[in-house]
C-alpha cells in the first residue's frame, strides 16, 4: 500500500467526515506552544493593527459613548447609578443585595491545601453577614476605594475551591474595585472589619481598610474633577514616598481616572520630591478613623497614562488589549490581574466604555447592540455569524468572553483571557494546550467539551458600534 504524505492524509481524513467535524480539523499549522497558528509575529500589536484598513477611524465618538453608558445605567440591571439611589436605604433592599450575591455554600469545599472546609467553618463565614443587624432603615452613606480592593462573595479572606488541587478558582473571590471607585457602604459586619458595598458595577464584601467613607458630594464629585489622567497601561503604579505611605507606590489599573492638582507651585516639594517629572494628582485616602481624605501623590510622566480617554479605534483596541498579553488568568482580578470579562472590560474602559462586570451579565445587556443566538439556531447561522466578526467584536460563550482581532486567513481569530485551548488533530485525537493567560487563538477549531467547538456554544455576540 502506497504511503500518503501528510497532505494527502488529511485531505482524506476531511473527505470522510460530515462538515461539522471536517471544519473542527484545523489546518493551521502547529508551533512549539501548541498554540495553532500562532507565531511570534502574531504576538505583536503591528501584526493585527497591519490587517485593518482604517487603523484610525473612529468607531464610537465620545459623545456615542457617553450616550451608550448612559443606557447602561439606565436600562441595565446589574449597574448601580448611586447619585440615583435614595438618601436612605431599607432593610429589604439591603437583605436584598447581600442574599442575591450568593446563598450560603450546599456543595463541598477546599482550602489551598486541598482539605475540606468544614461545615461549622462555612456557617460561621455565612453568620457574619449579621443579616439580623440590618437596621429598618439606614441613611445612605458613601466612600471611595482607596487601594485595589479584592470584592468577596462572604466577608472572609479564606479562600476555597470546588475540588482539592484546583487553586486558580476561588469560589469566594468576586471581583475587584480599583482606587477611587465611588460605593454606597450598605452594611457591616460585627466587629466593623468587613463592608458590604455597592459599587456601579457590583454589590459584594470588603474589608473595611480599603474603604474610606465621606460626603456624598465629596465621593460623587470626585470623579468629575478636572483635570485628569487615564491609566492607559496595564497598570502604573504611584511614586515611592516614605512621606506618605497611604499613596505610596499604589496600583492604578487600565482605564482608572485620577483627578491632576494645578493649583501647587511647580517648585514645591511634594512628597519630598520634585514634581516637574511628574503628574501630581489626588487619591483618596483612609484616615484612622476610617473618613475620607485626600492627598497629593506622584505619577511619573514617562508612566503610562493619557490627558483624556483614548479614542475607540482600532489602533487603540489592539494596542491596548497586547498590554496585557501574557498576564495570569486571575479569577475575579485575582493574582494582581484579570479575568476574561475583566479584561475585557478595562480595555474598552480605557477608552471609556462602561462594561456590566460580568459575563453573564454583559452579554445580554440592552445597552449594547448584538446577535444573540438560541438553542434553535443552526451551526451554519453560527458560523457565517463568526466570519463576520469584526475588531473589537466580543463573543460570548457560557462562563466566558473572547475579543475579536478580525479575519485573517479566512477565519476569525481572538484575543482573551484563557485557562487553555483544545483542538481536533488531523489524527483525530484532541490536543489540549494549558494557557492560564491573556492569548491569541484562533475560533473556529477550539473545542467545547468533545464533540463540540466554541462557536456551536455562542450565546451572543456584542459589537460596539454605532
Amino acid at each position: 500500500m502506497r504511503t500518503l504524505l501528510p497532505s494527502a492524509l488529511l485531505a482524506l481524513l476531511l473527505a470522510t467526515q460530515p462538515l461539522h467535524a471536517r471544519e473542527q480539523v484545523s489546518t493551521l499549522s502547529v508551533p512549539p506552544s501548541g498554540v495553532l497558528g500562532v507565531g511570534e509575529a502574531q504576538l505583536t500589536p503591528a501584526f493585527w493593527i497591519g490587517l485593518q484598513p482604517q487603523p484610525d477611524r473612529v468607531i464610537l465618538s465620545r459623545q456615542q459613548i457617553e450616550a451608550q453608558n448612559a443606557k447602561l445605567f439606565a436600562q441595565d440591571k446589574s449597574m448601580h447609578e448611586l447619585a440615583k439611589l435614595p438618601a436612605s436605604l431599607s432593610a429589604t433592599q439591603v437583605r436584598g443585595w447581600i442574599e442575591d450575591l450568593a446563598d450560603p455554600p450546599s456543595k463541598p469545599l477546599y482550602d489551598v491545601d486541598g482539605k475540606p472546609v468544614p461545615q461549622r467553618a462555612l456557617r460561621k463565614i455565612v453568620d457574619a453577614r449579621a443579616l439580623d443587624a440590618i437596621p429598618a432603615s439606614q441613611k445612605t452613606r458613601f466612600g471611595l476605594v482607596v487601594r485595589r480592593a479584592a470584592l468577596r462573595t462572604f466577608p472572609t479572606t479564606l479562600r476555597v475551591f470546588s475540588h482539592p488541587g484546583d487553586t486558580d478558582i476561588d469560589r469566594f473571590q468576586e471581583t475587584a474595585e480599583f482606587p477611587g471607585t465611588p460605593v454606597v457602604i450598605a452594611h457591616a459586619t460585627r466587629d466593623g472589619r468587613w463592608l458590604f458595598v455597592v459599587s456601579p458595577r457590583y454589590a459584594a464584601w470588603t474589608e473595611a481598610k480599603n474603604i474610606a467613607e465621606g460626603s456624598r458630594d465629596a465621593v460623587l464629585g470626585y470623579a468629575d474633577k478636572t483635570p485628569y489622567r487615564i491609566v492607559t497601561g496595564a497598570k502604573v503604579y504611584t511614586v515611592y514616598t516614605r512621606e506618605a505611605p497611604a499613596v505610596s507606590q499604589v496600583e492604578l489599573d487600565m482605564g482608572t481616572r485620577v483627578p491632576v492638582l494645578t493649583d501647587l507651585a511647580a517648585d514645591q516639594a511634594v512628597n519630598g520630591q520634585t514634581p516637574y517629572a511628574a503628574h501630581v494628582i489626588e487619591l483618596p485616602v483612609r484616615k484612622a478613623d476610617g473618613s475620607l481624605a485626600f492627598s497629593p501623590a506622584l505619577i511619573q510622566k514617562n508612566a503610562d497614562t493619557a490627558s483624556d480617554y483614548l479614542p475607540l479605534t482600532a489602533r487603540n483596541l489592539i494596542t491596548q488589549a497586547f498590554k496585557f498579553l501574557g498576564e495570569r488568568y486571575g479569577w475575579g482580578h485575582a493574582y494582581d490581574g484579570r479575568d476574561c470579562s475583566g479584561f475585557v472590560s478595562d480595555v474598552y474602559r480605557s477608552m471609556g466604555v462602561q462594561m456590566p462586570r460580568n459575563t453573564s451579565t454583559q452579554g445580554v445587556s440592552p445597552a449594547f447592540a448584538r446577535h444573540a443566538f438560541s438553542d434553535a439556531s443552526s451551526h451554519e447561522e453560527r458560523l457565517q455569524a463568526a466570519h463576520a466578526l469584526q475588531l473589537g467584536d466580543l463573543v460570548y460563550i457560557p462562563g466566558h468572553v473572547m475579543m475579536s482581532l478580525g479575519q485573517w486567513q479566512g477565519q476569525p481569530w481572538m484575543i482573551h483571557d484563557v485557562l487553555g485551548m483544545s483542538y481536533r488533530k488531523a489524527d483525530g485525537s484532541t490536543a489540549r494546550v494549558t494557557l492560564n493567560a491573556v492569548s491569541v487563538t484562533p475560533l473556529l477549531p477550539m473545542l467545547y467539551g468533545k464533540d463540540s467547538t466554541f462557536i456551536d456554544h455562542m450565546t451572543s455576540n456584542v459589537r460596539m458600534r454605532p
